[in-house]
């Protein structure tokens, strides 16, 4: 390991930046990225770095040295190995337009993530899921048997080590249970017309309301129906002479940039989950361009 991001949460107090900074100096490493958040609100400290190592540190050796430090100031920390990607497994349905999104960038280098398995309650997509030597699961989902394929999930996401699930227009609700074992692992996208337009073509209702602006959400899944801490939101403007096919169309592209970037920032371990909200740090200078990114 030469590269290797350290994320940390603790209550506010003078000191946690230079303790931070002195480990890292004292540990041979050079700190080439750093954000830091205090929220008065609620007193909590929020910091993410990046560095490399000198010295050929090892992440067990730097999470053992680093004990002494997070004990004095009561911090919940984490090291990342940056040359490692997360895995993730992806849940689709039958709108394509993220999945296919998701997987051409991971392609080009542009989500530093690896897909270790496609689930899905339907056949649409194997054809091109597999074609990317990527693992496809259809796993139907019924009232009578929400419980088994939910378990079924559960053993993909086990035996594949995934760190992530990404629902990617996945339209089942999972249960409480799985959102609570999976708890700031997994995030949705879904268009920004709800409350006001639900059902299954938003897209048309906005039109015939003359709706001026459409909008995405991306977040992390928890038991109130899309209501989980926002990571992600994006949205583009129409006008009277757009149609309602042309919104569909809008709609689709701003979805799979919101989730995409959602994606990257949790990947890049970015986002910090507080109470209800999240803080999400900007990506450093070079991790994407616009162009790729959306």
């Amino acid at each position: 390991m030469s590269k290797f991001c350290l994320t940390v949460t603790c209550p506010s107090r003078r000191g946690i930046v230079a303790a931070i900074a002195n480990f890292a100096a004292n540990e041979g490493c050079n700190i080439t990225d750093s954000a830091q958040f205090d929220d008065l609100e609620n007193g909590q400290f929020f910091m993410r770095i990046s560095a490399t190592s000198e010295t050929g540190a090892t992440l067990d050796g730097l999470i053992e040295r680093f004990a002494d430090v997070a004990k004095e100031f009561d911090m919940q920390f984490k090291f990342h190995d940056e040359e490692t990607k997360m895995k993730v497994v992806i849940m689709v349905s039958r709108f394509g337009h993220c999945l296919n999104d998701l997987l051409y960038r991971v392609r080009i280098g542009a989500l530093p993530i690896e897909v270790v398995a496609v689930i899905s309650n339907h056949m649409d997509y194997q054809k091109v899921v597999v074609n990317q030597d990527i693992p496809f699961h259809c796993i139907k989902v019924t009232k009578e048997n929400k419980p088994d394929a939910e378990a079924a999930i559960m053993k993909v996401v086990e035996e594949t080590e995934a760190e992530l699930i990404v629902l990617a227009r996945y339209m089942q609700i999972l249960s409480d249970e799985m959102c609570q074992k999976m708890s700031g692992r997994i995030i949705n996208i879904h268009h920004s017309f709800l409350p006001s337009f639900k059902g299954a073509n938003p897209y048309k209702q906005a039109y015939e309301r003359g709706v001026k602006l459409i909008g995405a959400t991306s977040h992390y899944v928890t038991a109130d129906l899309d209501e989980g801490p926002i990571i992600e939101q994006d949205i583009v403007r129409i006008t009277h002479a757009q149609s309602a096919s042309d919104y569909v169309s809008l709609g689709r592209d701003v979805e799979s940039a919101v989730l995409a970037r959602a994606i990257h920032a949790h990947a890049h371990h970015r986002v910090f989950l507080n109470g209800n909200k999240t803080i999400v740090f900007p990506a450093s200078p070079g991790s994407y361009s616009s162009e790729r990114m959306g």
